[in-house]
This record gives structure tokens, sequence and C-alpha cells, in this order.
């Protein structure tokens, strides 16, 4: 018997989105940083490139060209001050208010979901573990196996992984950079307000509608 598409697909970004991970974000790159020798970028600077694969958040956030060997030097030395901040008892990065509610509604109505992140895959693979997550999302796609946002392929293979259509999937985001990557993908982009990027921002990068709280998903999901 061949299986026929899920209905909907609907698509998580991680960080600002699903967890609030800002704090711990920018303690790491600034920490990158000094440790290779260079000047830490404004705290604002990398909370809104959260999202962005580290390789590409570094370049952006420098404050002049970096050599091949400072790049690996900071992206290397980020990813090792998040591991080790893992470790550490006070450690959290909170689910914003709604998310399992509206994962576990979802989950009921048999919707399939994944998740589309600039987080490693071992960093999502802790949120999951956290926050008891476990068996809600059909594919995690991460910068391990995938070109970083805005490129459509993360949205591509979960699609694929789904078997679902692009004019049925939801990419659910808080930056441009998600917008941008549902739009290249064909999808369409639901921009959420309590994230990193504005509201302008989400509305100018291709977001079909902005929602100020968790369970406003559920009404889209409904009415599509």
């Amino acid at each position: 018997m061949i299986n026929t598409a899920p209905d909907i697909l609907v698509v998580f970004d991680c960080d600002g989105t699903l967890v609030d991970s800002a704090h711990n974000v920018i303690a790491c790159m600034r920490s990158a940083f000094e440790r290779a020798g260079l000047s830490a970028p404004e705290d604002n600077l990398i909370r809104r490139s959260i999202g962005l694969n580290p390789d590409v958040a570094v370049r952006h956030l420098a404050q002049a060209p970096l050599s091949d060997a400072q790049l690996e030097q900071v992206v290397t030395g980020y990813k090792q001050a998040f591991f080790q901040r893992r470790l550490q008892a006070d450690h959290h990065e909170p689910l914003f208010d709604g998310v399992r509610e509206v994962l576990e509604h979802l989950a009921r109505r048999n919707i399939a979901m994944a998740v589309a992140t600039g987080k490693s895959m071992r960093g999502v693979n802790a949120v999951i573990e956290q926050h008891g997550l476990d068996g809600y999302f059909g594919s995690l796609q991460t910068p391990d196996h995938n070109p970083g946002k805005p490129h459509p392929q993360m949205l591509e293979k979960a699609m694929m992984a789904a078997g679902a259509l692009p004019e049925r999937t939801f990419m659910i985001g808080d930056t441009s950079f998600d917008m941008l990557l549902s739009k290249n993908a064909g999808c369409r982009g639901i921009g959420v307000t309590w994230g990193y990027h504005d509201e302008a921002e989400l509305l100018e990068s291709g977001a079909e509608r902005l929602i100020g709280r968790f369970d406003e998903l559920l009404e889209i999901v409904d009415a599509a």
C-alpha cells in the first residue's frame, strides 16, 4: 500500500521559537571571541544572529575579516562553551509559554511536525531531553547535515521525510532567516513575535502572518 502524504506539516525553529536561549548564546559567543583574542560583539548583535549556522553567525559578527583558522577557532570555541554550559547545574533554556500544550494538541490530531534550526543536532537533542519532547518531531534538520538558513534544504528534507507538500507546510520561526527559508522552499511562513527579530522584519522577509501567543497557531492550522 502506498502511504498518502500528511495533510499538514508544521516545522518549528528552536532558539527564539520553542525555547529562550538568548542568554546562553550571548555568553558562549562572547567567550568564544574573547578566547580567540578578538573583540566580543555587542549582545544585541549576537541576539540578532541567533538562527544562523555558527560559522555564518561568526563571520557576520566579526568586526574584521577572519582567516579560516580564526573562524574555526571561534566556532569550535563557541560549541565547546555551549557544551560546557549544558553541564552546569543551573543551565536552562526554558520553553516559551504554550509550547508544550500546542505540541500535545497537534500530536493528538496526528499532524506531522519537524524542527529546522541553526542549533546543532547535539543541542536540539539536549533541548528535547531536557523538556521531555521526545516523539513529537518526525525529523530534526540542523546544520550538521544541511546548509544554513535561508537555504531551503532543511525544509525540503523535512517535507521529504514527512511526504508533505510545500503549500501544506508551515514554517514557524522568530527571525527573518526563518521566513526567508520558508519563502525559498515555497512554504507558508508564520512569524512569532516573542523571539529575536521584530515584527516589521518578519513581514518584510515573507511572513504570511504573525502570532503573539503560541496557541494562535492552532487557529491557523485549523483553517488550513
